[in-house]
């Protein structure tokens, strides 16, 4: 069922209201946040590729709180088993059975900090959790609930000791961006608190869990043309065969760039998607997915970069057909 303009202004308001509850605690940062509540509305993860001490635990526990959920934070090192992530069965000798005690990852919002950091093997434990939510341990699945997000960070310093992410887990994360330092107005508000109480701490919810679920829904009426697709498929393409390439984007990014113009869309209280939706997603949806060749990225070609020629080279469609 197609989203009504009326449902459209309440998704826009409501997505607004979270925005900007969320930058109370993040600071000078609206497009970021902006990315992560899309993320989330799509069902979706977020990779942070950032340094230290920009506030990515604050985003996590302050988007938790704005929705009504809760938030957990695992700190991934090269020890991490994985049932340290998803829970482990321990015997329980009063009554003679085996109880699940869960672990962070039943949270609405996971913050795995440095996911770099971990193992493959526990890297991978986190893949079909973000794929559908749930988890299994000796063979009985466990629900983690809804909403549900994982929000990773990677350290692009530092690199001695850390596994990079196969191509097969940056494809499950919906978007990538990152915070980086906020300006000098921002900083000077952050100084001025005097770091003596977090500013998530008296931060209200705006919103609940089943609202979140709503719009979730909502979004996903939201109406795409033929031409829209049509700009989409030939991005995917374009990826494909540019150069400094060695692989391009599969359908599951286009998928996901599908998903999060919808959820764009709407929360400009339209509900229909436009090009500029697109523009505004690309780099974030789809650079991540892409796999240059060895010898661009050691001459120092980037990934946005690529994405940047791509959208050059892609004529969007001028004109809007009737819905």
């Amino acid at each position: 069922m197609t989203i009504t303009p009326d449902q459209a202004r309440w998704f826009s308001d409501s997505f607004t209201a979270i925005v900007r509850n969320v930058e109370r605690a993040v600071l000078g940062k609206t497009h970021t946040v902006q990315l992560a509540v899309t993320a989330m509305l799509a069902e979706g993860h977020l990779l942070l590729e950032d340094f230290p001490g920009t506030g990515k635990t604050t985003l996590a526990r302050a988007l938790a709180q704005t929705v009504q959920g809760t938030s957990s934070r695992i700190q991934f090192t090269p020890d991490l088993l994985p049932s340290d992530v998803t829970g482990v069965n321990i015997y329980d000798q009063k009554n003679g059975q085996f109880e699940f005690h869960r672990g962070p990852v039943f949270a609405s919002i996971v913050l795995a900090d440095e996911i770099n950091r971990a193992s493959p093997k526990t890297q991978s434990a986190l893949l079909e959790v973000m794929e559908e939510s749930r988890i299994t341990v000796d063979g009985r699945p466990y629900d983690v609930g809804s909403p549900f997000m994982v929000i990773a960070t990677q350290n692009p310093i530092e690199q001695a000791g850390t596994y990079r992410l196969p191509e097969a887990q940056l494809d499950r994360f919906l978007i990538k961006t990152s915070l980086g330092y906020p300006d000098r107005e921002s900083t000077m508000r952050v100084l001025h608190s005097g770091g003596s109480r977090p500013r998530t701490a008296a931060l209200p919810p705006v919103v609940t869990t089943q609202a979140v679920a709503e719009m979730a829904q909502l979004a996903g009426g939201v109406h795409i043309e033929e031409s829209v697709l049509d700009y989409i498929a030939r991005l995917l393409e374009e990826t494909r065969r540019t150069a400094d390439v060695r692989l391009g984007v599969s359908i599951r990014g286009g998928l996901a760039l599908v998903r999060t113009s919808r959820v764009w869309a709407a929360s400009q209280g339209r509900h229909f998607v436009m090009p500029d939706d697109i523009k505004v997603l690309a780099r974030p949806c789809l650079a991540h997915r892409l796999i240059l060749d060895p010898e661009s990225e050691f001459n120092g070609v980037t990934a946005d970069e690529v994405m940047g020629r791509v959208l050059a080279a892609v004529r969007p469609p001028q004109e809007r057909q009737s819905a």
